[in-house]
Formats: structure tokens, sequence, C-alpha cells
């Protein structure tokens, strides 16, 4: 078991952990750790905790001593130099036309070197500035270019809500947020009315959406039917944070919204059920009903007719055997009934069915030889170009 503490180095900053295995410290004192940028001084904002040290990700570094009065005096000392660089820096910028925002001045606690963040739309030479920066302070210059969020964090400022921003008072970290937080909502998705002073989606959109999620999953969805001690209608709203529904009632021709808690709200059960659900089950109802009628009628014994795709195409029906004798007798005057979809062949009623002999087959040949030698004699009296058109046809039926 490993003891822990937490330090900040900035008011409002983030919180780094230490191991303070060997020292004793509590919330409040002022403690010298060593640090990627070497020693500095920091605030113990955490007090000791005992922590499983193979939970650790990384080894951390120690607590090199409590600081004393001289320490706190050299920070503030610190503090002063700060503002004063800030003044310089700005000068030099605006000497070399540089498009850059400068946002603060940090000195290191061992004054080895000075740290200026500044913001800017793009990257910006700044080696010229760097030379000038060096030779006034005499010691190691470092810029670094930030977010807006970022700078926003270190000036402070006051919210839309008209209370101290968060990420200056309270947040020591950046948090996502989406737009799809200010949807679910219900938020008015106005850029102005949903941006912080930094231009950016406000950091308290995270805040409610745990329990916007969690609410709506209990809640019906809107245009579902639900049950309410009025009736049954469909939802038309809600009100997450009232954890309220909104239901549109019917009453003969006219129509209210009532406002309803979430606990007088129920949904279709089994035995009622919605609108939507009768309609379909109606509509398989049909369907079966229009199978029935093209697979074929029910007879008197509760068989149902049977097709047969034979020669004939004929329907036959299955019927118990003692009715198939005088079956057959009552359906040999009758029309056979053709199948859906198949052809129907219809005959002549003036059409003679008595079998011709050969002496009359040869009687109409000669009337059609006849007939022809007619047509040819009427034909020879007509243009050259008519003629050959009917020799054509002649020659067509031939070999037909």
């Amino acid at each position: 078991m490993g003891r822990i503490i937490g330090v900040q180095f900035q008011e409002n900053g983030k919180m780094y952990y230490f191991d303070s295995s060997d020292i004793e410290v509590k919330t409040g004192d002022y403690v010298i750790v060593d640090t990627a940028r070497g020693n500095d001084l920091g605030e113990v904002v955490m007090g000791t905790r005992e922590v499983d040290e193979e939970n650790w990700h990384t080894p951390l570094k120690k607590v090199i001593r409590l600081a004393d009065e001289q320490d706190i005096k050299h920070g503030q000392e610190n503090r002063v130099k700060e503002k004063e660089a800030f003044g310089i820096c700005q000068k030099k910028i605006a000497e070399h036309k540089l498009e850059m925002k400068l946002v603060s001045v940090e000195y290191a606690f061992d004054n080895s070197k000075i740290l200026f963040f500044f913001t800017a739309n793009g990257r910006v030479d700044f080696r010229s500035l760097v030379k000038d920066l060096a030779s006034v302070f005499k010691m190691r210059i470092e810029l670094r270019q930030i977010g807006v969020r970022d700078e926003a964090k270190m000036l402070g400022g006051l919210g839309p809500c008209g209370r101290p921003i968060c990420c200056g008072s309270f947040l020591d970290q950046f948090q996502p947020v989406s737009i799809k937080m200010a949807k679910e909502q219900n938020l008015s998705l106005n850029p102005t009315k949903i941006s912080g002073v930094c231009g950016r989606l406000m950091c308290c959109l995270k805040y409610e959406q745990e329990h916007y999620e969690m609410t709506r999953k209990k809640m019906p969805k809107i245009g579902r039917e639900v049950i309410t001690p009025d009736g049954i209608g469909p939802v038309t709203d809600l009100n997450i944070v009232k954890e309220t529904v909104f239901v549109r009632l019917t009453n003969g021709d006219t129509s209210e919204i009532k406002e309803y808690p979430l606990e007088n709200i129920t949904k279709p059960s089994d035995g009622n059920m919605s609108q939507e659900q009768n309609k379909k089950n109606n509509g398989e109802e049909r369907n079966e009903q229009a199978s029935d009628a093209f697979a074929g009628k029910k007879n008197q014994n509760g068989m149902r007719e049977k097709t047969d795709d034979s020669e004939n195409d004929e329907t036959v029906s299955l019927q118990s055997t003692g009715n198939n004798d005088n079956n057959a007798e009552n359906n040999k005057g009758k029309a056979r009934k053709p199948l859906l979809g198949q052809p129907v062949r219809r005959e002549n009623p003036k059409r003679s069915h008595e079998p011709q002999s050969k002496e009359d087959i040869q009687e109409k040949a000669e009337h059609n030889t006849e007939k022809e030698r007619q047509n040819t004699s009427e034909t020879s009296t007509l243009s050259p170009w008519a003629d050959a058109l009917q020799k054509a046809m002649q020659a067509i039926s031939q070999d037909k």
C-alpha cells in the first residue's frame, strides 16, 4: 500500500498525484515536488490516501519536502515578475507585428525559464520574438499555443447564467460536449444561447445528460399510444425534468392535450391492443380469406376441392365414396368449369358437328380453285405493281 496526495500548481488548475509515503501532509499545505519542469511549489488539495501500488498506471514522483515561509515568499515574488513579463512580451509582439494574443505568463519556481501562453488562428513564426525576450530576461524562453477553452480557464469570467464560469472556478479537466446533448435536453440550437464565453458549447450541458438518458428510457416515445386515467391517446410531448407526459385525447370531433405524471401512464397490454395491432390482425385475416378463395371452396363434408392439372384441366371434387356414383351421373350434362387463369375454348354454334365425306371435301377444294381463278382474272386488269403483290400473297398462302 502507498500513500498519495493531490496537488495543484495553479488556481482551479488540474490536480496531479504525488507519492507522500515519507512525509505527513494535510489539505491546504504547500509542498515542493519534483515535476517534469523541475522543482515546483504546489498546494495540497487532496489529503493523504492509501492506495494499492498495483493500481498505479505509472510510478508517481515523490514529494520533496514541505514548503517553508521563504518558499512561499519566493512564489509570491514570481507572481509579481509574471505581470511585468506580460507587459514586456505584449510590446515585443506589437513591434514584430505578429498575429497572436498573449494569455498568460508563468515563471518556473527555480527561475530557470519563463513560459508564455498565447492563442492564434494559425501557425506563427515567433523565432525573432524569442530572441528578443531571451536578451531581455537572460533565461530560457518557451512559447506555447493553447486553445480558446484553456484561455477562458486562465482568464476567468462570468457565464450566461451570471455565475463565474465552471472551468475557471471548479472544473479541473474539460469534458467532451456535443450538439446531441443540446438536442436531447430540448434546448434551442441557437449558437449564442448554448455557447460559453470561449465560443464553444457550454460545459454545463454535460451535467444533466446522464439524467436525461436514464429518464428517456423509462418514458414512452412520442407518437406511441398509451393508456391514461381518461382514456387511450398518442403521446405528443415529454417533460424530462418533471417526468410528465403530454397525451392527446379525442372525444368525438374534438381533441384535447392533457399532462399526466409518468406513474399514471401505462402501455397497452395484450388484452387492450392498440389500433395499429388491430389493423395488422385484420389485414392478416383478410389475406387468409383471400388465400382460401383462391385455393377453393369447402364442400358440404368440410373437404376442400382439389385441382387436378390433367389433360382436360378439370376440377374434381373429393367427396365421400358413398356419393361418387350420384355425382358422376349429375355431372354428365353439366359444362366443365375452366380453372382460374386457363384459356377458355368457345365453339361456334352455327358450325355443324357432323363429319364430312371425301366428296364434300373435293367439292370445296374445286370451289376454292374457281374463286382463285376469278381473282387472278380480276387482278390481271390491275397495274403491274398490284399484280406482282397479288402473286406474292398467293405464293405465301400456298407455302402455308
